[in-house]
């Protein structure tokens, strides 16, 4: 991979809220995660799979389709190795100011032929954290063009307001596309090269629009955290919540910034209880014009 500007890369990000790096992963890492990925949807199909970890619903035709895997750090060594990746934590501390702690990880799946949008949201709605020293690295293990449903972020929408992801009172994970304005008509795609990666801030709003082409989309997702940024509505085990930390020590001290926090409850009660999954399942309680239906 070539020589990265680090000072470059960080004043483009603090100015837009987003990067795009090309080239980050050879070809054999990259030819590593596609067999290992390759591997996991087919047995999704096949129904070979039983593990909680893996997202897997009825797509079109009655078909099972594998929609997420979460954690997939912890189910695969080669996704292991990308997220611990000694270029990319490098540029990650960098933009995180010094320190870096894993958060958590997940591989999205867009199948083709109209595979779901993700409507508009923001990170910081799902995890507010003391600082908001927090970014999602996206590793395209497939191209990532229009046709197949890139990220589609807002620029600079990392400084400003942060949105109300409930409706009527409960917590859904996306935004009423009459709460945007004019807001997303600057809205532009992520697009790159397989072996690339996007970085986004956890503040910065984005989406994505259905696959429209005639193949998966798979993008690994790392969420990264500087290491005196704790969450606000959570805890973790204090051992495992510092066996994350990549760069830097642990503190008993976290930053308190000024930052706009909301929390993401109540989620929606069903009769077996909150639903607490994935974006997905809470994105299915929205309504209201939708991104989706733009």
């Amino acid at each position: 991979m070539p020589v990265l500007d680090h000072a470059s890369l960080n004043a483009t990000y603090v100015r837009d809220g987003f990067l795009v790096v090309e080239d980050m992963f050879s070809g054999d890492q990259l030819e590593a995660m596609r067999s290992v990925t390759a591997r996991f949807v087919a047995d999704a199909v096949a129904d070979a799979i039983d593990d909680d970890r893996f997202d897997v619903f009825t797509g079109k035709d009655d078909g099972r389709e594998l929609r997420r895997i979460v954690d997939p750090e912890a189910v695969s060594p080669v996704y292991d190795a990308a997220m611990r990746h000694e270029p990319l934590v490098d540029l990650v501390q960098t933009l995180l100011g010094g320190t870096v702690r894993f958060d958590h990880g997940k591989l999205n799946f867009k199948p083709p032929s109209g595979g779901a949008a993700v409507e508009w949201h923001q990170d910081w709605a799902f995890y507010p954290q003391t600082n908001d020293d927090m970014l999602a690295v996206g590793v395209m293990i497939e191209d990532c063009t229009i046709e197949n449903g890139p990220l589609m972020v807002v620029p600079g929408s990392h400084r400003g307001e942060i949105f109300d992801h409930h409706q009527d009172g409960v917590f859904v994970g996306g935004i009423n596309a009459e709460h945007l304005g004019s807001v997303i008509e600057n809205a532009v795609p992520v697009i790159a090269p397989a072996g690339s990666i996007s970085i986004h801030h956890v503040r910065t709003l984005h989406g994505s629009t259905p696959n429209r082409s005639a193949s998966n989309r798979p993008l690994l997702l790392f969420n990264y955290v500087a290491v005196d940024a704790f969450p606000v509505f959570h805890s973790y085990d204090w051992d495992a919540f510092n066996g994350r930390i990549l760069r830097g020590e642990p503190t008993f001290s976290p930053r308190l910034a000024d930052v706009p926090v909301r929390v993401p409850n109540p989620t929606p009660k069903p009769e077996d209880g909150y639903v607490t999954a994935s974006l997905f399942e809470l994105q299915q309680q929205m309504s209201g014009a939708l991104y989706a239906d733009r």
